[in-house]
């Protein structure tokens, strides 16, 4: 297993071992025992699996709030993603920066967010079916999120968003700036 820092604060690459032949390949996803052995001590209590039938899909940018707030650890199984997470932990030395990682069936590469991020996705293939655990349970009414499309965000999407398969929920975020007041997360208190 090897993590991997990433320039954003507390977030992580995570590649487990894969072994394989002519039939395939084994792999462990998860394993507390090396996560911990890692410093990566959590207590995952949800797994949640989406499926996106297109490529083009594009989700988020979502995050629970408050005691809700959760650790993901992130995988894809079948296509490919950018996945994208933006720092919204006011303090942070990253505040308000964002990155992108390819998650896919062939890099097995895992991404783990903690507290405090928001995060997204859109899919680059077909058939995405797209895993993570969290460290918390899911709360409607914790549910946040800030705007995939936000102009000062300027995230890079790979696709034109006007033509992203979108939810009207997601269409209907705030943007970062707009969220700033509401904003309950501080760095180094989640």
């Amino acid at each position: 297993m090897r993590v991997i820092d990433t320039k954003l604060q507390d977030v992580k690459i995570i590649e487990m071992d894969v072994f394989g032949d002519h039939r395939g390949f084994f792999t462990e996803s998860y394993s507390k025992e090396k996560f911990s052995k890692h410093g990566l001590n959590f207590d995952f209590v949800q797994d949640n699996h989406s499926l996106s039938s297109q490529a083009g899909v594009l989700r988020g940018l979502h995050f629970q709030t408050g005691e809700a707030a959760q650790t993901k650890l992130i995988r894809v199984v079948t296509g490919a993603v950018l996945d994208v997470i933006v720092d919204i932990r006011k303090g942070s030395p990253t505040y308000g920066e964002w990155e992108g990682y390819i998650l896919s069936e062939h890099n097995h590469r895992q991404l783990l967010v903690p507290k405090g991020y928001a995060h997204g996705f859109v899919t680059l293939t077909s058939n995405v079916n797209f895993l993570y655990k969290c460290d918390n349970y899911y709360n409607a009414e914790a549910d946040g999120g800030i705007a995939f499309d936000d102009p000062d965000l300027a995230i890079n999407w790979p696709i034109d968003i006007q033509k992203a398969i979108t939810s009207e929920k997601d269409k209907q975020h705030p943007t970062l700036k707009e969220f700033e007041a509401d904003n309950s997360f501080v760095f180094g208190k989640i």
